[in-house]
């Protein structure tokens, strides 16, 4: 039995013997947007985000984690570094009581020209 014929995995080009200038591009494909497309914009991205609020963002946040069983444990943190944390009963109905004297007390959340015209 013979084997199979098998072509060769790498070919030889033939070569000119003298350079020759690159061959020029054809025309673009005609595929896609319109030529004018990405000049005018996409409204869409030009409204106003729908989700945008209404000014206010939250300062203050208060965790409280009471797992059926378990002791519970709560945190409560401000952005004007306000950081208390609680473990136990007593302790954390405290710190609830803390945290919202502390709405009252913020810088955050006072109205500093306010306080400054008084």
């Amino acid at each position: 039995m013979n084997a199979p014929y098998r072509p060769a995995l790498k070919s030889i080009t033939a070569h000119p013997g003298h350079p020759r200038a690159a061959e020029q591009a054809g025309p673009p494909a005609a595929v896609g947007e319109p030529k004018g497309a990405a000049r005018k914009g996409d409204r869409t991205a030009l409204r106003s985000d729908p989700h945008a609020g209404d000014g206010r963002y939250p300062v203050a946040w208060l965790h409280i984690s009471a797992p059926r069983g378990a002791t519970p444990t709560a945190t409560s943190r401000c952005l004007c570094g306000w950081d208390r944390s609680a473990v136990g009963h007593r302790r954390v109905l405290a710190l609830i009581a803390d945290h919202s004297a502390h709405r009252d007390t913020c810088p955050l959340r006072t109205n500093q020209e306010g306080r400054a015209a008084a």
